[in-house]
């Protein structure tokens, strides 16, 4: 065992450190992390905190140190920044993995249930499909420091450029897109400054609804198009009213369970291995070298999916 503070017990320990807590998108996560903890018989527990300043999930990691778990997950905020805390949870022996972050640096595995380019495609080919290839779009991401957001929006406005050469994208990427007021107010100003505006794409769980607020208050639903990946219960409301256009996601549930499952393996000494089947993620092709294990389970966000995915607690 890693620590002290958990000794007494065998079972394995994994604390899981998200973006934030509070928002239904970690909520569902968290119910998959407990789920897949009872199944397996360890003690799983996520730490959410209360922004998405990356100086608190430092703080976080550095606790899950102090109390000796076996595994620390993480979704960074900033990867640059975490690497120095995770390099220390690797010299104590603990194991890391992280999610949403591909290449991060002092893990075992990060993982992903969408390819970052096929994730961002999809989004590009969907925006430019419905805007019969014309007009003008803004970009919102979580931070600017989040690799895979950014690696989504990079990919979707290539898609873009290349197939759509008539369609624009506006000022800078914004990041704003985990948070719902910030992402409202910057839509607001983007819509004021360009009248023309026909769209965005929002990466982050937030920005979509913030950005589908934002359009609802200037009466611009059906006009202005806005997706991105949102919580279905958060934003089905917004979707029946036609103000909400569509998105994909992936079950961050099912990327909680993931947490709790490789977690488990590694803290076991099982390795992880090219074509072995892993529940939540399926047949995997692991990047030894990069420690990441991509795989593509893109769901669908439309009017005629969202009240199920809601009803999943997503």
């Amino acid at each position: 065992m890693a620590g002290t503070a958990f000794a007494q017990d065998d079972k394995t320990t994994i604390g899981v450190v998200v973006k934030i807590g509070g928002i239904p998108w970690f909520n569902a996560m968290e119910a998959g992390i407990k789920e897949r903890a009872e199944t397996l018989g360890v003690e799983a527990f996520m730490v959410g905190p209360t922004s998405s300043d990356p100086a608190l999930q430092v703080r976080a990691v550095e606790d899950l140190i102090a109390q000796g778990v076996d595994v620390i997950g993480v979704v960074p905020n900033d990867a640059a920044v975490l690497e120095p805390v995770l390099a220390r949870a690797k010299e104590q022996g603990i194991h890391v993995i992280s999610h949403e972050s591909p290449d991060q640096e002092n893990v075992d595995w990060n993982f992903e249930l969408a390819s970052a380019k096929g994730f961002g495609e999809a989004y590009g080919k969907q925006l430019g499909e419905m805007l019969g290839g014309k007009g003008k779009y803004a970009v919102f991401v979580g931070g600017l420091t989040v690799p895979l957001h950014n690696a989504w929006a990079d990919a979707a406005i290539a898609y873009i450029e290349e197939n759509y050469p008539d369609m624009e994208v506006v000022g800078d990427r914004y990041g704003v897109a985990e948070d719902v007021d910030a992402s409202r107010r910057t839509a607001l100003d983007l819509m004021r400054a360009h009248e023309d505006l026909k769209g965005f794409l929002a990466f982050g769980s937030q920005g979509p609804i913030g950005a589908a607020r934002a359009v609802e208050e200037r009466r611009k639903g059906g006009e202005i198009l806005v997706m991105g990946p949102f919580s279905p219960g958060q934003g089905r409301q917004l979707m029946h009213d036609g103000i909400l256009t569509g998105g994909y996601m992936w079950n961050p549930k099912q990327a909680g369970e993931v947490f709790v499952t490789l977690g488990n393996m590694i803290a076991n000494g099982e390795p992880i291995e090219s074509g072995m089947e892993i529940e939540g993620l399926g047949v995997v092709e692991p990047d030894a070298e990069n420690k990441d294990i991509i795989v593509d389970q893109l769901v669908e966000i439309n009017p005629d999916t969202v009240d199920d995915l809601a009803a999943l607690g997503l």
